[in-house]
């Protein structure tokens, strides 16, 4: 792999980025295949409130949906990481557009809610995990990079575009063309993106079967770092779908259902215009403290969202909520880096992928029963409590979220502290040297004697 070289005196920015070997070869297919992946719970939530009425039954497909894509989102990538990514990603594009088909049909056929629940979780667990092999493709070739900071917020900037135009093609395909269009577009786009982003073989990072001496791989979920960065995600997936399902009831309540795209809209578009902006910022604080301080703010904006009962002021706040998404967003994905090892980076940033749907399947069922109960503030309570409980975890745990020590050499006869520039004389065997690596982040990687 070719790695980008950034000089001190060089300011990370996109255009930077683009010109590193090989990136547009993946950039481009890598975005025509992601884009299905924001039109499937608003497609599944469409369809099945049009055929049974109910947000709440809804909710609760999409939210087996997340639930299956989170149990099975770093499998896929652990198989990734050891298998390669094109030949994990080929047959699921398969079996997820079946699965798409499969399910709509069933929700056109009536049947009944347990029927589309289990139909959702092959419709889940299939799903395609692009984004975070692109991610993982970015890493492989920026390692050690300033400029992977800067890949973080175009990735993030490019997620927030497809969450704009996924949603929208999705409603207006099925408000316009037919109630299932949405979900049938998606499966179709699903295949022909993910074929072609597979046939980008030369980009994709080398999968590692085994470690040197035959070791099993450590899987991702065993450092803490990750576990604490999947509660955050959690919490940012609960805004995603709080706000989906809370905004949609609010537009019916007053009589204009197609404000829904136009208020989405507006979030998603702070989400981006905020990664955008971190990109271009040469920070001068850690990537911890960012995370903490971007998750401060979100909690605090989606705070206030129940209390809201106008266009103007939700289109406003909720401008607001997408600004905050993104610093805390693109910093954990960048903290990936630091807190896991390469050879299982694929499986980090598929949980993390994985942990955004769980929050929003989890995030429109309960929105959805709030909402058929109570009107759409009680849906917007959802961020809320999601956010601040994530908060709270990521303050009891930010030690967990230190970066990994780096590996030193010391000599075996080598007392602490004591210098080995100079070799004693008289020696007649060389010294044995050992090389340790210290503690990462609560998994101790074995010594090895050079």
């Amino acid at each position: 792999m070719t790695s980008a070289v950034t000089t001190e005196k060089s300011r990370p920015g996109y255009g930077q980025l683009l010109r590193t070997p090989g990136a547009l070869s993946f950039l481009i297919p890598g975005f025509a295949a992601r884009q299905p992946f924001a039109m499937l719970t608003i497609g599944i939530v469409l369809l099945v409130q049009h055929t049974t009425g109910s947000f709440g039954d809804a909710g609760v497909v999409a939210t087996v949906t997340g639930i299956a894509m989170a149990l099975f989102a770093p499998q896929i990538g652990k198989l990734a990481d050891r298998r390669g990514q094109s030949a994990v990603l080929i047959p699921t594009v398969f079996v997820h557009a079946a699965s798409v088909v499969g399910l709509t049909a069933l929700a056109l056929l009536d049947a009944p809610l347990w029927a589309l629940a289990l139909a959702a979780v092959p419709a889940g667990a299939s799903v395609p995990q692009v984004g975070p092999m692109v991610r993982a493709r970015w890493a492989a070739k920026l390692e050690g990079s300033p400029l992977l900071s800067t890949a973080a917020a175009w990735e993030s900037v490019t997620d927030e575009l497809t969450f704009v135009v996924g949603p929208v093609l999705a409603t207006f395909l099925c408000t316009t063309v037919h109630p299932s269009a949405g979900l049938l577009t998606e499966a179709g786009l699903t295949l022909i993106g993910g074929l072609l982003f597979a046939a980008q073989r030369g980009t994709q990072p080398k999968p590692v079967p085994r470690l040197a001496g035959g070791e099993k791989h450590a899987s991702a979920l065993s450092f803490p770092g990750l576990r604490v960065l999947i509660v955050a995600f959690v919490g940012i997936g609960a805004v995603f779908g709080g706000m989906l399902i809370s905004l949609a009831a609010f537009s019916e309540e007053i009589g204009n259902p197609g404000a829904n795209g136009l208020l989405y809209g507006i979030f998603a578009g702070g989400n981006m215009i905020a990664g955008i902006a971190c990109g271009t910022i040469a920070w001068k604080i850690g990537p911890r403290r960012r995370l903490i301080l971007g998750y401060v703010g979100l909690t605090a904006a989606a705070s206030v969202l129940w209390t809201v009962n106008s266009v103007f002021l939700l289109g406003a706040l909720g401008l607001v909520v997408g600004l905050c998404i993104a610093p805390a967003l693109i910093t954990g994905y960048t903290m990936i880096e630091q807190l896991v090892p390469a050879a299982s980076r694929t499986e980090a940033f598929t949980a993390l992928t994985g942990a955004v749907a769980f929050g929003q399947a989890a995030a429109v069922t309960v929105a959805g029963r709030l909402t058929d109960a109570y009107g759409s503030s009680y849906g917007f309570l959802v961020p809320a409590a999601a956010t601040a409980l994530a908060l709270l975890t990521l303050l009891a745990l930010r030690s967990k979220l230190a970066p990994k020590a780096p590996s030193r050499v010391i000599s075996s006869s080598q007392k602490p502290g004591q210098n080995t520039a100079q070799k004693p004389s008289g020696t007649s065997k060389p010294e044995a040297t050992v090389r340790v690596n210290e503690r990462v982040v609560g998994h101790r990687i074995p010594v090895t004697v050079d």
